[in-house]
């Protein structure tokens, strides 16, 4: 067996790019071996800022020989009443490359038509190699694309060079006027000049020795080791992050850790900012202490030999102590100013030209933060509507115009520097968690209010301008505000309602629009089923659940679908939510008014009427107290008296009061099971 590999050389590119181009080019490989009839045993690939490449293992000599039916016309029209075949029959015989004496009949759609068995011989997998790798370039799709030169190919950097090796055969093709060749270049500065790879095998080790670690696994693997070695050297730990360890991944091709030190004075600043200046602005790492402390040492992780580490680290610390001073007049020149006295200042930034300033947004904050905390803690009031005029005042501070990151963090540091109270400080921190997925959520009922205000805000301001999420478009974050949002109500318990909370939000901005309600709610929803899907919970079960999702507290939801998880599974269940939905199946959309008890005829009816009021009188307790499994099994009593009323009863009688008090029954009956769900999009299957 046999190994293929390809390398396309291109001018650096961005690191962001990497994990994606890494991920397409052994997606788009694997596709199309496939439908070239190559069978492998695995497939590589590898990034660095200068080369895409991949390696196939396992590849045949040949294709794989192919046979395959194709079908002409009905027998019928092929052949004639003496058997002998027609025009069309001759016709397609010649067309697919057969004599007319080797079509066969085969049974198709009821029906018998003529075919021809075609084997096609597999070709040697180096002729269809060239056209199949030059597929494989151009098929390949980057966030960004460009071209260069009179060109018409687009690609994420221009192609240097490429290198197309089947074992030690180089397999040929051209691209916009460049030939493939078993040519290739190691490291831009520490060996520059091109040279050969005679086999595929030997690809990854001969790189190496011109300074490329081409597997990007190996290059993280290495520098995390120098991360743990030098940090280690000054008795203490890097500051672990995958985003930023990523990066420095494919920043580099030859990865060496460099220990630098910057002057202890700068420890004076917010820790925050400076590890925002190493990371976001330097992909430096930050060293802490063993108890935690920020130390004044960082890591950086080189391009170049070990050799070359004093100049690396004379560099990087003139760099650093430039940035960190800029980051000190910032710092001490807002200090000279209270937090509280740049609210004025939010008057003159636009939030959006349609919705007002940010001065306008913190006061829609402030009515809604203040009627929030009413429901957690009637005392945080006074509180919450001092935090929420001073929620975005860090925002035209320097630092935060420098930093935007940290936007929230700062007016932390700000408020407490003031002598804001301590909960309101923290709160202007919380009020942005969690930022991501899985991230850590506010731990105070003010920093999680604060949060709620803003996001409720955001999100019922951009859709009352029509500016809603489209496809893969959100420019304003609004999906994942609003996860933010379900993520504060699932795990902290706290007993808001959505629906409650987006009215809030509407009567802030004026807007009095059921349609608007409307399409706030699905877009909640739709972020609700997402969320719960990822948690694992059958499809139907949440799509059983999402009506109420937005009446009751959210906390609720994942304890409501874990009991009718185990009610699925009781005995009563298949009857039951069969009875329930014949009766679902029956009353008209819109509901009815209650019915009225001297207006039943017949015994069964009267009876099902008591069995329902007596269930009434239980429920509220059980769904009060989340004894839902136990309100299931509470409504599943109904369902032989819903099935002998079926027997015994015709709903559709011909005086229509008699039909409208029957219908308005089924009505009440079904209203009791919304309470627990729609059962009507459960599945019947346990």
């Amino acid at each position: 067996m046999k190994q293929l590999l390809l390398e396309i050389g291109v001018e650096e590119v961005p690191a962001r790019f990497l994990p994606l181009a890494a991920e397409g080019l052994k997606k788009t490989a694997a596709e199309h071996l496939r439908a070239a009839n190559l069978s492998f045993s695995s497939i590589s690939s590898y990034v660095t800022p200068r080369r895409l490449s991949l390696i196939a293992e396992g590849l045949p000599e040949n294709q794989a020989d192919v046979s395959r039916e194709v079908f002409g016309p009905p027998r019928k029209n092929a052949f004639d009443p003496q058997g002998k075949p027609t025009k069309a029959a001759i016709g397609f015989a010649k067309s697919v490359g057969v004599a007319p004496e080797k079509l066969v009949i085969k049974e198709r759609n009821s029906g018998e038509y003529v075919a021809a068995l075609i084997e096609e011989k597999g070709r040697p997998v180096r002729d269809v190699l060239p056209e199949m790798l030059k597929k494989i370039v151009t098929s390949l799709h980057f966030p960004k694309s460009m071209r260069w030169g009179d060109g018409s190919l687009r690609f994420v950097r221009p192609i240097k060079w490429l290198l197309a090796i089947f074992d030690s055969e180089i397999v040929e093709f051209e691209l916009e006027g460049l030939k493939s060749s078993n040519v290739t270049k190691g490291h831009r500065f520490l060996s520059p000049v091109a040279f050969q790879i005679k086999e595929a095998k030997s690809y990854r080790t001969i790189l190496e020795t011109s300074f490329v670690i081409v597997d990007q696994d190996k290059r993280r693997q290495i520098i995390a080791g120098e991360l743990e070695r030098l940090a280690g050297s000054v008795n203490g730990t890097y500051i672990k992050d995958e985003e930023l360890l990523d990066t420095v991944t494919n920043l580099v091709e030859y990865p060496v850790g460099v220990l630098c030190e910057f002057p202890g004075e700068y420890l004076e600043l917010p820790e925050e900012l400076l590890i925002t200046v190493m990371k976001d602005h330097q992909k430096y790492f930050a060293i802490r202490d063993p108890e935690g402390k920020l130390l004044n040492y960082f890591i950086v992780i080189s391009n170049t030999l070990k050799e070359n580490s004093e100049i690396v680290k004379a560099g990087a610390e003139r760099v650093i102590m430039a940035r960190f001073e800029d980051a000190r007049f910032y710092y001490r020149d807002d200090l000279k100013k209270p937090l509280a006295s740049r609210v004025e200042e939010l008057k003159k930034v636009i939030y959006h030209e349609k919705l007002g300033t940010l001065h306008d947004k913190a006061l829609r904050m402030k009515g809604l933060a203040s009627s929030i905390v009413e429901t957690m803690d009637g005392g945080l009031k006074e509180k919450a509507e001092r935090a929420a005029m001073l929620a975005k005042a860090d925002l035209v501070s320097g630092v935060v115009r420098e930093f935007p990151e940290l936007q929230g963090i700062m007016g932390k540091y700000y408020a407490a520097h003031d002598g804001e109270d301590p909960e309101v400080a923290l709160s202007l921190y919380e009020q942005y968690l969690p930022k991501h997925a899985g991230d850590v959520l506010p731990k105070t009922p003010l920093g999680a209010a604060l949060g709620l205000a803003d996001r409720i805000d955001n999100i019922v301001s951009f859709f009352s301008i029509g500016l809603l999420p489209t496809g893969s478009e959100d420019p304003f974050a609004l999906r994942r505000q609003a996860i933010g949002v379900c993520a504060v109500l699932f795990e902290q318990k706290y007993p808001f309602k959505i629906r409650a909370l987006l009215e809030k939000g509407m009567e802030a901005i004026g807007r009095d629009d059921q349609n608007l309600l409307s399409e706030l709610v699905k877009f909640f929803e739709a972020r609700l089923f997402q969320i719960l899907e990822s948690k694992g919970y059958e499809t139907d079960l949440i799509n059983s659940v999402l009506g109420l999702a937005v009446d009751s507290p959210l906390y609720g939801m994942i304890k409501r679908i874990e009991a009718l998880e185990r009610f699925k599974k009781a005995p009563v269940f298949p009857s039951f939510v069969l009875a329930i939905k014949r009766v679902r199946n029956i009353i008209p959309e819109g509901g009815l008014p209650p019915p009225k008890k001297d207006l039943f005829l017949e015994k069964e009816e009267k009876e099902l009427y008591e069995s329902a009021l007596e269930i009434e009188r239980k429920l509220g307790t059980l769904l009060e107290e989340k004894r839902y499994e136990e309100a299931a099994l509470l409504l599943a009593e109904l369902a032989g008296p819903v099935n002998l009323f079926f027997d015994k009863v015709l709903v559709m009688a011909k005086e229509e009061d008699i039909k409208e008090n029957r219908l308005a029954l089924l009505s009440f009956i079904w209203s009791l099971a919304l309470k627990v769900c729609d059962f009507s999009k459960i599945s019947e299957s346990s």
